[in-house]
C-alpha cells in the first residue's frame, strides 16, 4: 500500500515523461499472467515453502491497478486550487504530495484496497486449489478443497466447509468495500 501510493503520487503529480515511463513500467508488470508469475516463483524458489510464493506473487501483481487508481486521483486533485496556492508559496513537491495529495486521495485507495481482499483471497484459494500454492502441511481452504475431491462422494462436506468459508469471508469484504465506498465517497452523500 505505501510502496503504491507513493508510486502513483509521482507518476500522477509528476506527469510528462516521468508518468509515461512510470506507467509502462506497470503495463509491462501488468501484461504478465499472475498463474506465470507463480509458477516461475515456484522453479525459481524451490526450497521455500508455496506460501511466501503466493505472498511474492500477488504482492508484485496486485499493486498495479491501485497505482493507476492513486495516478488518476493525483491528477486530478492536482489542479485544485489549495494545491496552485501551496506551488505559490514554494512548498517543496514532496511536502505538497505528503501533506495535501495523499490525504485527499486516502477515501478512493481505501475503498480499492478493501476490494481488493477478496479477489487476493480467491487466487489464494484457487492456487493452493490447483497445487501451485501452499503445501498440504500448511492450513488452505484451496488445499482443504483439494484434499476432499477424492471422496467427494462418500464425504461431500469435506469440500463443501472450506467452499462455504471463501464464499462467505469474500462476500464479508466485499460488503464491507461497498459500505466504505458509500461511506467515503462525497459524491454519494445527500443532503
Amino acid at each position: 500500500l505505501f510502496i503504491v501510493v507513493i508510486y502513483g503520487s509521482i507518476s500522477g503529480y509528476e506527469g510528462g515523461k516521468v508518468d509515461e515511463i512510470m506507467m509502462r513500467i506497470v503495463d509491462i508488470i501488468n501484461s504478465v499472467p499472475l498463474t506465470l508469475y507463480v509458477i516461475l516463483l515456484m522453479v525459481w524458489f524451490r526450497k521455500s515453502d508455496g506460501l511466501t510464493n503466493i505472498i511474492i506473487a500477488l504482492s508484485t501483481v496486485y499493486w498495479v491497478s491501485m497505482a493507476r487508481l492513486v495516478r488518476g486521483q493525483m491528477l486530478s486533485i492536482k489542479e485544485q486550487e489549495f494545491v496552485l496556492a501551496a506551488r505559490t508559496i514554494g512548498v517543496p513537491k514532496h511536502k505538497i504530495i505528503a501533506r495535501h495529495l495523499i490525504p485527499n486521495a486516502m477515501g478512493p485507495i481505501i475503498v480499492s484496497m478493501a476490494m481488493m481482499i477478496p479477489s487476493a483471497i480467491f487466487t489464494e484459494a484457487f492456487l493452493s486449489f490447483i497445487g501451485l500454492g501452499v503445501s498440504a502441511p500448511q492450513a488452505s481452504w484451496g488445499t482443504l478443497a483439494n484434499n476432499a475431491l477424492p471422496g467427494l462422494v462418500t464425504y461431500p462436506y469435506q469440500l463443501f466447509f472450506p467452499a462455504l468459508a471463501i464464499a462467505i469471508t469474500i462476500l464479508a469484504f466485499n460488503f464491507l468495500g461497498d459500505g466504505l465506498r458509500d461511506a467515503l465517497d462525497p459524491r454519494l452523500r445527500k443532503g
